[in-house]
């Protein structure tokens, strides 16, 4: 082989890498055990809403590759956005030479006591997957594959958003479309008359405060999981109404 055919043939090699495991320095975690379903159609309709507190996932720039957690990963909630990289083995419903897929946390897989498969269930490591994304790795047929599964960086399009809810009494902040780590550990508020405001974990990524910032100029701190901290300044104006979304930095 000439050098410029090894050359041409080395890099082709690593882009089917970093394809399938993403580039270096892309995880979080190393590789851990677990297992895979999946819920709803191949529509995802099912798939949308849910106890992370995200709405309609097209429009928000999650789609379709997504899962719900079991309670081991889920954390009550505090995985909500976080990523994770999952490949199917040791199956034969696993479909051959597919690779890894990336997928979003946007739900939560409850646990139950009267399933007969109650995948879910402490101390179980398990992804219910959006039919489109199980498809990708598995066959339908399988229902259930065992995987291998890591935390890696999530790559959003464009900044952070903040989705204002609530009513003047109360501000129930949804964060959402998060980079980085993905994991929302910790927001704060300013208002344009006030200093950094603590808010507090409501459910899932909505973070709640009380009244006195209608009308004022916001910005938001937030801090992952992994310790960083971004800030967005002056973000929302004071002309702001509730169920309006504004967009931030991002990690």
């Amino acid at each position: 082989m000439s050098c410029l055919g090894f050359l041409v043939s080395s890099f082709m090699a690593i882009a089917i890498i970093h394809r399938a495991f993403g580039q270096p320095g892309d995880q979080i975690s190393g590789w851990e055990d677990g297992r895979a379903t999946f819920y709803g159609d191949i529509h995802g309709n099912e798939t949308m809403y849910g106890a992370c507190g995200y709405g309609n996932l097209f429009e928000q720039g999650y789609g379709l590759e997504t899962a719900a957690l079991s309670t081991a990963l889920f954390n009550d909630g505090a995985a909500c956005g976080a990523c994770f990289q999952l490949i199917c083995v040791h199956s034969k419903w696993c479909r051959p030479a597919a690779g890894t897929i990336r997928i979003t946390a946007t739900n939560f897989c409850p646990p139950s006591s009267t399933s007969p498969t109650p995948w879910c269930n402490p101390p179980q490591k398990h992804f219910d997957l959006s039919q489109y994304m199980f498809l990708k790795f598995a066959i339908y047929q399988g229902g259930v594959v065992p995987v291998k599964f890591r935390r890696v960086r999530c790559h959003k399009q464009g900044g952070m958003k903040f989705q204002m809810n609530g009513n003047p009494y109360w501000i129930l902040v949804l964060v959402y479309n998060v980079g980085g780590a993905g994991e929302v550990s910790n927001v704060k508020v300013r208002g344009s008359n006030t200093g950094w405001i603590q808010m507090q974990r409501n459910w899932g990524q909505n973070w709640l405060t009380g009244p006195g910032l209608v009308g004022q100029r916001l910005s938001f701190q937030v801090t992952a999981s992994d310790g960083r901290t971004v800030e967005s300044d002056n973000i929302v104006p004071p002309t702001w109404a509730f169920g309006q979304t504004f967009e931030g930095h991002n990690f």
